[in-house]
């Protein structure tokens, strides 16, 4: 049987269509045909699609901090009464003043009433945006991971999750890098919360996923790893996803990261997944989450990274090697002529891999 795809059209209704990089306004490319283009491609090569299914909300809080959560659902309402739509004339919420420690010094974090100061709590970059459906298109992407979930509790061998937004750059308490909760994090509780035992997140996405990490830094549950774009050379997240953040506390070990250099091909960068593999494999998971960004393609206009649309067939292959339950979560990917086909060799390679 192959993999079935989750998909709810009502990732649609997240609308924030641009974003602000560096100071000036652009196009954002996290759009709604990426997943329709997805999920296209999916449906013809013989996928079964299945109708993400709603849950309540507890699965949020178990996740993220409900201060987070309630200001998400409320942004935009707020960015409207205050009337920012008219006065400046952004019609999206965005961050503009950020809290950091070195701003706030000795004195506690005291919340702004402004709705633009507000936003600067909870965001990590003014990128990424809130519109009117913002919060309605994020908790449909948390649906289709969760159903995905079910899927595999329910005795599939596998899922894959069309979500949209991505997910892996949202923390536990703030947003950022096109994310605004976090879809792998939820994947890997619900399993958790099944009885399953220790679960493995992999993260194929080309950028570190900061959010996914810190989420499950402490914990001993949840394993992380990631193969990404170096850091430390001038790309997203920035201050994190090096090689000497291992976790802490109850979760020391159980984090993994493997930053390659920029350029790098096919040969580095199925090195690093099968290091991810190996971390799996030895620390005795149960179950697996992968979060699928195709956004190291090389045709990709959001990382340097040269993966062909065979190393990514070779990379689904070696997670099916671990012959385990497992999730795809979609993350990034933004080349619209190949986005479908990436999805579909990784997905090919993985149910080839398991005999499917």
């Amino acid at each position: 049987m192959k993999t079935p795809v989750v998909y709810s059209p009502d990732h649609a209704l997240h609308d924030a269509d641009t974003g602000t990089w560096v100071g000036v306004t652009i196009p954002s490319e996290e759009v709604p045909a990426r997943i329709e283009t997805i999920v296209a491609t999916l449906r013809a090569s013989g996928r079964e699609v299945v109708p993400a299914v709603s849950h309540d909300d507890s699965i949020l809080t178990a996740i993220h901090d409900s201060d987070f959560v309630e200001y998400l659902r409320d942004a935009y309402a707020q960015w409207v009464a205050w009337g920012y739509v008219d006065d400046p004339g952004q019609p999206q919420v965005t961050a503009y003043a950020f809290p950091t420690n070195r701003v706030l010094g000795p004195h506690p974090l005291r919340l702004p009433t402004s709705p633009g100061a507000l936003a600067g709590v909870y965001a990590m970059d003014t990128m990424t945006q809130i519109g009117k459906g913002t919060f309605a298109g994020a908790r449909a992407a948390v649906d289709a991971a969760q159903t995905a979930a079910d899927l595999v509790i329910a005795g599939s061998p596998s899922a894959y999750a069309a979500c949209r937004p991505p997910g892996h750059h949202a923390g536990a308490g703030f947003f950022g890098g096109s994310c605004y909760l976090n879809n792998a994090a939820v994947a890997a509780q619900t399993i958790c919360d099944a009885g399953l035992g220790r679960v493995a997140i992999i993260d194929l996405d080309a950028h570190h996923g900061n959010g996914t990490q810190q989420i499950f830094y402490e914990r001993s549950d949840v394993l992380y790893g990631s193969v990404h774009v170096d850091p430390a050379r001038g790309w997203f997240p920035h201050f994190v996803g090096h090689a000497d953040e291992i976790g802490s506390g109850d979760g020391q070990g159980a984090n993994l990261n493997v930053p390659i250099e920029p350029g790098e091909g096919d040969e580095a960068w199925l090195g690093g997944v099968d290091t991810l593999v190996e971390f799996a494999q030895s620390a005795g998971v149960t179950g697996v989450v992968v979060s699928l960004g195709v956004d190291a393609a090389i045709s990709d206009p959001e990382s340097p990274l040269q993966i062909t649309e065979a190393g990514f067939a070779k990379a689904g292959e070696r997670v099916a090697s671990l012959a385990l339950p497992t999730v795809f979560i979609q993350e990034g990917g933004y080349d619209l002529a190949t986005l479908g086909a990436l999805v579909r060799a990784t997905l090919d390679g993985f149910d080839d891999g398991r005999g499917f």
